[in-house]
């Protein structure tokens, strides 16, 4: 967690100057296989429907959950029938795997999980994705468009929109690549780029602003609604950017004893939350998830909802007839 922080300050720290070796190698291993793909030395996979990858440049919590259900969301409203793939980070299973509600986080991962059971949709995991995409269109014939959950690096699938999201508080971090900042490519993707979009508030370089809401507070252990204290509790996250979900508790006028910081996608034990006592704790849903079974009666849960703009639905409408077409 400490080299995360590290990467979001507008200076590179001076520790991080060891890495720069790294980055430099990351760079040109990931440039070689970008232009590999590019110029049709390796394949990439043609899906049967359009692909939609939701995607971000930088390792850590974008918003790609919330967003990729409103934009589930939104195509069913327009009568499309969409089905999503997913790495699956964490999963404990077969490749490919078809997720069901039923399913376990330690069996799926996380975030697949939670999507299936909000979207109502078919999901399918797996690390290639490809693969991914295949089982999906296999198992159900009425999908018509696929919505990749993350991906934007995954170049042998091919991919008819990119929505690249953007944090528009953290931006790029000190703007290097994997290890030495947190980018997976460099901010020069988003020059040119048809649909960046960032979430809570306006960046610089994003077309689109997508406005992310909370919900109300559900107990983790049954997803009843509930009102939780505003005070004589503790709250943790497990997610790409905690400090998001703390500021938000504070804005609500809620203020924890103690705010915990896990690692991003931390599979849970019941001993990691024995520190609290019988105290109430509030979370986030994507932890909710890896925590119901051994759930409290005073633990609770906050689920957020993205709304995509009107620009970007009609904009989205209007390429997917084209692709129709």
């Amino acid at each position: 967690m400490w080299l995360q922080h590290r990467w979001y300050d507008k200076r590179l720290h001076p520790l991080l100057y060891l890495l720069t070796p790294l980055s430099l190698l990351f760079w040109l291993v990931t440039n070689l296989r970008r232009s590999l793909y590019r110029f049709r030395i390796l394949k990439m996979h043609k899906a049967p429907v359009p692909v939609i990858v939701v995607g971000n440049l930088s390792v850590g919590g974008t918003g790609k959950t919330p967003l990729t259900l409103a934009l589930v969301e939104y195509l069913k409203a327009q009568g499309y029938h969409p089905g999503i793939v997913s790495r699956g980070y964490g999963a404990n299973t077969s490749f490919p795997h078809t997720v069901s509600a039923g399913d376990s986080a330690q069996t799926v991962g996380d975030e697949p999980l939670m999507i299936k059971r909000k979207a109502q949709c078919p999901v399918v995991i797996s690390p290639d994705r490809p693969a991914a995409i295949k089982a999906l269109c296999n198992s159900d014939a009425s999908v018509d468009v696929i919505v990749s959950d993350d991906g934007l690096q995954h170049y042998a699938m091919q991919r008819d929109i990119e929505l690249i999201l953007i944090d528009a508080e953290r931006g790029v971090g000190n703007g290097w690549l994997l290890p030495c900042g947190p980018l997976r490519e460099g901010p020069w993707r988003l020059k040119g780029a048809e649909w960046v979009i960032s979430l809570y508030a306006q960046h610089p370089f994003a077309q689109y602003v997508c406005e992310v809401e909370p919900t109300g507070w559900r107990r983790v252990i049954d997803d009843a609604e509930a009102e939780p204290p505003s005070e004589d509790c503790y709250a943790l996250a497990g997610i790409g950017n905690p400090h998001r979900f703390f500021h938000g508790l504070r804005q609500q006028g809620i203020s924890p004893l103690e705010c915990v910081e896990f690692p991003d996608h931390h599979q849970y034990r019941a001993e990691d939350l024995t520190r609290f006592g019988e105290k109430p704790v509030l979370m986030t849903e994507k932890d909710a998830a890896k925590c119901r079974d051994f759930a409290r009666e005073n633990w609770f849960y906050q689920p957020i909802a993205a709304k995509l703009p009107d620009a970007l639905c009609a904009k989205l409408e209007q390429r997917l007839r084209k692709l129709a077409a």
